[in-house]
């Protein structure tokens, strides 16, 4: 069954528990019902980091029906060794049952014994360790050591004679509950090195599980183990920083829309704002940490886990969409909200800045640490930027009690997802409050310099094994801060990660369209591109048009990475936007559209953020010009050399390719206004200035037009927009088809009519003549019935409603 966290969510939000102080707790209790405790105390000793990515998963017996069923794990070292000792890491692979915690300890048995012997059935054997007359306390995540005191063998045996009970996974309904051993891995040292690295090992017969017995003397993780995490000699001084000139920057404000497809979207988004929660229930939380009353008949929360385990990120996703909408469209009843939102967050200010939701002592429960964190950030940044100057203040106030906090050393691995706060960090650095030490914050407690090194040298198992947490398209996020940490220092080191991160997230996991094709839980190997599986998360989309917009800021004639932003626009934010109902949690391609939410889920919160930043993927502004990048109907307000300008564009693109823009200043001056021409277009594109040609660009390209521009100049082009073929190469196949998708320049259509559509009249060895059986639709653009195939219409994925569609209709092989 794939997982995905929405249907975690539904599967388990009802259930109680939570993870607890380490050592608290008994073995026997570590099961569903334990009493709910959000304090979770930064580990003391070596704790082992979560292992949720399928390379390093924890070993798992098979289940047993009682805890009295003996079962072990035996090591070949290759010869007789003088053994020192023995490391035994602890399982921390999985989520606690209710909660988004790793369970750490789960599996470790109450009762064993450790032996050496020369001999692999055992017949002569030295004890290294028993404990097996009594039951032991759960170490939970803590790393334990045990001295061998120079016993000799070439086998080590850990048997485990009394068994945890572990529930029923909620995480994974299929998986059945029962007594079982369960082991991140085992470590065996002689002459100070570890030797049981790569060794094989065998299990007994009876619970022993053959199929990940290689994972209890797999190779150590490139960055440790543990999860204590402090590099001081990754911080580079201010004064040494050389930062690269951006060759065009983002419009914060200037840009309006004209009507279309845009601005239809952002009025949706206002509406959805304003609907969802009212401003009591966005400061429940808040008000609740500081001990202030909440309005006798506020509403209960609608979930659990969106509104109180991740508490205030309900007012960072209000605060993403109302201050990134508020900076074009002036708007009284959202600027109230928003102001009135800052204020309450102010009111609930401690005297030492801190201002997040949660008490401070409880940053380390569920994702409060990095994804609320961030989420929060984000939200008073945009207000910020909105203008409600009091949200920039209350970011410094809190960053300087959050970056020289205790809880450092444990942001990054212990805290779960513990990389999505980084993002917080690095962007509050480009604010008006940014202080260096924001950086080198990261620079020490979150970098970790094998994974760079990974992404620089394109290797994918930087993506689907990352190795301390649920692979997931929320690396978007790690790459977005590491992006910001070259933008700051200029280190080309930084730079290259990012850029190996791109191709490797667009060449192996972005599916036809644009969508992001991996998620947690569900184990995405390169290209693997699943339909069946629930993986195309809104939130990572979003990610990723913010990280290709930065590196379009850095080197803005690259065409590709407004490509990028335009189909994650097109094909999944406007796709996942239910009007002003709701967002949809995943862009799924073929069945049937999810329902939309109102409930303050990850895809909602970044999906409002997308949403309301429409208007800054249009334009971009240089030094000598602007850039004109995406096709809307829209008027660009800018200032170049002291000469105030605008720039109208009229078009209804995707429906009409014809594009007209009309300059207007006070006085005539020069300056090049370079016009996108796609990728994704047919041929070669000509513009006209006042109807005379001027320009020409091949695809992938932008035309640059530079000349003293004076009031009334016009510029015309038409879009060389074709219909095209592109096939499904993913592991969802039809026996005897292939399945193709059909684009009309970014935009992906479906196949409406069906939950998997099969077309006739075409068979593979054409397949260029599937376009072929299309005819247009009569006052209906972009709308087509298909030849031969009655009941089967193509239309735009992203208005697809509530029909039953495939985007990828299987074609008949040749025979």
């Amino acid at each position: 069954m794939a997982i995905s966290r929405r249907v975690f969510l539904e599967v388990a939000v009802s259930v109680g528990g939570g993870l607890v102080a380490p050592g608290c707790v008994k073995a026997q209790a570590a099961s569903v019902g334990q009493k709910e405790n959000e304090v979770v105390p930064a580990p003391r000793g070596e704790w082992v980091a979560a292992t949720p990515a399928s390379e390093y998963r924890a070993y798992r017996s098979k289940p047993t029906n009682g805890p009295d069923a003996p079962t072990w794990i035996q090591i070949d070292l290759g010869r007789s060794y003088p053994i020192e000792g023995v490391r035994i890491y602890p399982a921390n692979e999985r989520l606690y049952p209710g909660r988004d915690e790793y369970y750490a300890g789960e599996g470790f048995p109450l009762r064993f014994k450790i032996e050496a012997s020369g001999d692999p059935d055992f017949t002569g054997s030295q004890m290294i360790l028993d404990h097996t007359s009594g039951d032991l306390p759960n170490p939970q995540g803590l790393i334990q050591q045990y001295p061998a005191q120079g016993v000799h063998g070439r086998y080590l045996r850990f048997t485990a004679t009394r068994l945890m009970n572990i529930a029923g996974r909620r995480d994974r309904p299929d998986s059945p509950a029962g007594y079982r051993l369960a082991l991140t891995k085992i470590s065996v040292y002689s002459g100070g090195k570890e030797i049981a690295a790569g060794r094989p090992v065998t299990v007994d017969s009876a619970y022993g599980n053959s199929r990940d017995a290689a994972q209890v003397t797999r190779s150590e993780r490139p960055g440790g183990e543990g999860v204590f995490m402090n590099n001081p000699g990754n911080v580079t001084p201010a004064v040494a920083w050389r930062p690269p000139a951006y060759k065009a920057r983002k419009p914060r404000s200037g840009v309006s829309l004209n009507g279309g497809v845009f601005q239809t979207a952002m009025e949706h988004n206002i509406g959805y704002l304003l609907n969802s929660y009212t401003v009591e229930e966005l400061l429940r939380e808040f008000r609740k940490r500081a001990g202030r009353p909440n309005p006798p008949d506020l509403p209960k929360p609608k979930t659990k886990f969106w509104e109180e385990d991740l508490a205030g990120s309900n007012a960072g996703r209000f605060l993403m969409g109302a201050g990134n909408t508020l900076r074009w469209i002036n708007h009284p009843e959202l600027r109230r909200r928003l102001d009135a939102v800052v204020d309450g967050i102010a009111e609930c200010r401690q005297p030492n800045g801190y201002i997040m939701a949660y008490p401070e002592d409880t940053i380390f429960f569920s994702e409060r640490g990095a994804y609320t964190r961030a989420w929060l950030t984000h939200g008073l940044i945009d207000a910020g930027y909105a203008g409600n100057r009091k949200a920039f203040e209350l970011l410094r106030g809190y960053y300087d009690w959050f970056n020289s906090s205790p809880y450092l050393p444990y942001m990054m691995r212990f805290a779960i997802q513990g990389g999505q706060g980084m993002i917080a960090n690095t962007r509050l650095y480009f604010t008006p409050v940014g202080k260096p030490t924001d950086i080198q914050v990261i620079q020490q407690y979150f970098q970790e310099n094998f994974w760079l090194d990974q992404l620089a040298a394109h290797d994918d198992r930087a993506i689907w094994q990352y190795p301390y947490d649920r692979p997931h398209c929320y690396l978007l996020t790690d790459l977005q801060a590491y992006l910001d940490l070259y933008c700051a220092t200029g280190d080309l080191r930084y730079l290259n990660a990012v850029k190996g991160g791109w191709d490797l997230f667009h060449d192996k996991w972005e599916n036809i369209g644009g969508s992001t094709s991996i998620i947690e839980y569900v184990v995405c190997p390169p290209r693997s591109y699943q339909l069946h599986a629930k993986l195309e998360e809104l939130c990572g989309n979003a990610f990723w048009a913010f990280l290709n917009q930065r590196l379009h800021e850095l080197d803005p004639d690259e065409e590709k990475y407004v490509t990028e932003i335009e189909k994650s626009i097109y094909n999944v934010a406007l796709a996942n936007q239910a009007g002003p109902h709701g967002f949809r949690y995943h862009a799924l391609l073929a069945g049937r559209k999810e329902q939309p939410t109102q409930i303050n889920t990850c895809c909602e919160g970044q999906g409002t953020r997308l949403v309301g930043s429409l208007p800054e993927h249009i334009f971009s502004i240089a030094a000598d010009g602007i850039y004109v990048n995406l096709f809307e109907p829209a008027t660009l307000r800018w200032k170049q050399a002291g000469h105030e300008a605008r720039l109208k564009v009229a078009t209804r693109f995707p429906f009409d390719p014809n594009v007209r823009m009309e300059f207007a200043a006070s006085r005539p001056f020069r300056a090049k206004i370079r016009v996108r021409v796609p990728s994704w277009v047919s041929q070669e594109m000509v513009v006209d200035v006042n109807s005379k040609h001027f320009g020409r660009g091949r695809p992938g390209s932008y035309v640059v037009l530079d000349r003293t521009w004076d009031n009334g100049d016009t510029v015309t082009f038409r879009l060389p927009i074709d219909l095209r073929v592109q096939q499904y190469t993913g592991v969802d196949q039809v026996p005897g088809h292939d399945r193709f998708a059909i684009l009309h320049g970014p935009i992906l259509l479906a196949a409406v009519g069906a939950p998997q559509v099969t077309l006739e009249g075409v068979t593979t060895e054409r397949a260029e003549s599937l376009i072929e059986l299309l005819r247009a639709k009569p006052d209906q653009p972009l709308h087509y019935t298909v030849k031969d195939n009655p009941g089967i219409e193509f239309m735009p994925y992203w208005r697809v409603d509530k029909q039953p569609f495939d985007c990828f209709p299987a074609v008949a092989r040749c025979a």
